[in-house]
């Protein structure tokens, strides 16, 4: 396989990178196995994932599934294609059934109903910039599980780049999709 051809930058501007140039990166294994994201064009260094992080999502993961019913699937660590620049990876996502969505392709705004980011060293950059990428992108809904204040920071209705409804959710408060209220986990039960 020839190596992946990247555009260079102009002199003394920084360089954003496409979603196809990202994943040509990936497929060039240049990348190694870092844990990035690629967001408004650039590459992310992630923080490690801790224990009370893993045991958060494996809790949500294993709720989520439950219940279901074929009215979504569960992607847990997976991608969201938000535009030509950004390719967010959120903790757990909630989206529609793979056989609603034709394209093979990763989700896209319009097919998600429920993004979760799972927050500890993250929670300034979730709170801010990924926050504003996925009000942008028009994500319908954004759960912040802040694992440093032990509280769940819901989002929704995105306008303008801002989510204009925002409840913070703690002990044994109940929080539920916007379209799935059926599916509510108390925030004890979230995290561990």
């Amino acid at each position: 396989m020839p190596p992946a051809t990247i555009a260079r930058p102009r002199v003394g501007q920084p360089y954003r990178f496409t979603v196809a140039e990202y994943h040509k990166l990936g497929e060039a294994a240049v990348l190694g196995k870092r844990g990035v994201e690629l967001l408004e064009g650039e590459i992310i260094h992630m923080s490690p994932i801790g224990h009370r992080h893993l045991l958060t999502v494996s809790r949500l993961n294993k709720h989520f599934v439950l219940r279901a019913k074929d009215r979504y699937d569960v992607h847990p660590g997976g991608a969201i294609t938000l535009n030509d620049l950004s390719e967010p990876q959120p903790d757990v996502m909630l989206v529609q059934p793979e056989a609603e969505v034709p394209e093979k392709r990763l989700p896209v705004p319009e097919v998600t109903h429920l993004v979760i980011e799972v927050a500890d060293a993250s929670l300034r950059y979730d709170r801010g910039r990924k926050l504003r990428a996925y009000a942008r992108a028009g994500v319908p809904e954004l759960w912040i599980v802040n694992l440093r204040d032990d509280c769940v920071e819901l989002y929704r209705e995105p306008m303008s780049g801002k989510y204009r409804w925002t409840r913070t959710a703690r002990g044994r408060e109940k929080v539920a999709p916007a379209r799935f209220p059926d599916a509510a986990i108390a925030v004890e039960k979230v995290i561990p």
